[in-house]
């Protein structure tokens, strides 16, 4: 026959069934150990017979007042619940300067994520009329027709953000939404134009991704700046410029999400932009939002 503990614990079991949310219970072939009533008497209890209670439950279970109760089998039950969801990577296409259609991968802004650019912070002062930011944003995710093209611009299709600034304004680092630790510096040099790549460790999905930012056509890097070296947030990196755009003197900041099994320690710019290493991203997903920051 049950003890009185045992029939409570039952009646709790039954009615949480009934709602849908017990969990699973294996009674121990004893009765519950009775809660000592004192200091003294707690003491009484040695590591021994805790491990000895605690061994009687079968593995992937936990002893909980005398019953062995199933863990979730939820494999994000414990995680840290801090960071982003996932941006989930989509196909789209457009048709290059030739004429031939182009397939690819992207990451396009989830949904939760505001639209208006001038809800994020970036690396430098606005540098439009009314405080704004951007000249041309990310359009890798709309329909061929919407995507950018131009006389002088030697590929179709965005995947950055263009900010117009002065030449010379000091470039400084930013953290990314739900940012681990400092960047990275990973290239310091010609790649577009003068740049400075940096990778970022993001915490996402429940899990640290890296990604990497691209701080193209700068005018040069911060004295001293290298490949490996650590930098902090509001740390000067570079200065805004048009190395290899000379139409604009802006700041081109663009994000790509490296790919699972890939080192990103180990890129170097000969591979940041492969498919095969890193999917281009809206930075929208991972900037800061300016009211977060306040």
């Amino acid at each position: 026959m049950l003890s009185t503990p045992q029939l409570q614990l039952l009646a709790a079991a039954l009615l949480a069934a009934i709602a849908g949310t017990a969990p699973r219970m294996v009674w121990l072939d004893r009765a519950p150990t009775a809660q000592p009533a004192t200091a003294s008497a707690t003491a009484l209890m040695t590591v021994d017979s805790a491990t000895a209670l605690a061994d009687a439950c079968a593995p992937g279970m936990f002893l909980d007042d005398g019953a062995c109760v199933q863990l979730p089998q939820d494999e994000s039950w414990g995680e840290d619940p801090v960071g982003a969801p996932e941006g989930e990577s989509r196909w789209n296409g457009h048709f290059d300067r030739r004429g031939q259609w182009q397939a690819y991968e992207q990451i396009p802004r989830r949904p939760e994520r505001p639209a208006d650019y001038d809800a994020y912070v970036y690396p430098i002062p606005p540098g439009l009329p009314g405080g704004h930011h951007v000249v041309s944003g990310y359009d890798l995710d709309l329909p061929d027709t919407m995507q950018r093209r131009g006389r002088t611009l030697h590929a179709v299709g965005h995947g950055a953000v263009d900010l117009p600034q002065r030449r010379g304004t000091p470039i400084r680092m930013i953290g990314l939404e739900h940012q681990v630790g400092d960047a990275r510096v990973l290239w310091v040099g010609e790649f577009m134009g003068q740049s400075v790549l940096t990778l970022h460790t993001v915490r996402e999905g429940g899990r640290e991704r890296e990604y990497v930012m691209i701080f193209g056509h700068i005018d040069a890097a911060a004295e001293g700046l290298k490949r490996g070296a650590l930098v902090h947030e509001g740390e000067v990196i570079a200065f805004v410029g048009n190395t290899g755009s000379p139409e604009l003197v802006h700041l081109h900041l663009e994000a790509r999400r490296v790919r699972d099994g890939v080192d990103g320690r180990k890129l170097w710019p000969g591979g940041v932009l492969s498919e095969h290493k890193t999917i281009v991203c809206d930075p929208r997903n991972v900037l800061p939002l300016k009211d977060a920051a306040r």
